[in-house]
């Protein structure tokens, strides 16, 4: 895994339309969002992922105040809800309400393809464009996690939006902490200027997607 990347990254401001996607290689995740959060009023985020066989997330999650639905399109998603793990059949919806853990991969030899909305749907946009960013430039491991001292700026300036099971979340905040006393110094960020279209690019609308 390398060191962290550049905290005064050049910013990407391609403008984020319907049609744009956020690829994660290390995770098989390839996201292409349907509708922006600021384009309704309710905040929603609205996206398509597809999922390579043998794709997953990075582990059992919870989001503290955010409602997320999954919803079947193509292919079996196997997810876990508050201890229960079934397929997720094409054309039902799954609900998340807040607090509810969970977590989601594919099992199956085929890829799978479902429809997320999130509400509010900002945040976890950011947050998930940083996490397939450092993916990409191989600042993560097999599991799509980065490193013990990048996960503490991310996981503290992300805690709103979501939080792992393990270790427990206050373990998780204590270490969070004291870790990033560390990492800030050494350069690490919880978000990159060049990760962060969601925050830093146009919205007018204006561009192609990429």
């Amino acid at each position: 895994m390398k060191a962290h990347p550049d905290p005064h990254g050049t910013p990407d401001v391609t403008p984020i339309v319907p049609g744009s996607t956020l690829v994660n290689p290390v995770t098989g995740e390839l996201a292409t969002l349907i509708e922006a959060p600021w384009d309704n009023a309710d905040g929603r985020l609205t996206a398509e992922l597809m999922v390579k066989p043998g794709g997953r997330f990075t582990g059992e999650h919870r989001h503290p105040t955010m409602l997320e639905r999954f919803s079947g399109i193509d292919g079996e998603l196997t997810v876990s809800f508050e201890g229960a793990v079934d397929v997720l059949p094409v054309g039902q919806t799954l609900e998340i309400v807040p607090g509810s853990w969970h977590d989601w991969w594919n099992a199956s030899d085929r890829e799978v393809r479902v429809r997320v909305e999130t509400v509010p749907g900002e945040r976890f946009m950011h947050m998930v464009e940083t996490l397939y960013g450092l993916a990409r430039e191989g600042h993560t491991n097999e599991q799509g996690l980065p490193n013990l001292l990048q996960l503490s700026v991310f996981g503290a300036e992300f805690a709103d939006v979501m939080e792992f099971r393990s270790p427990p979340p206050w373990a998780q905040r204590i270490l969070f902490t004291v870790v990033g006393m560390v990492a800030r110094p050494l350069g690490y960020r919880g978000t990159y200027p060049q990760f962060s279209r969601t925050t830093m690019a146009p919205r007018d609308g204006a561009g192609e997607a990429p």
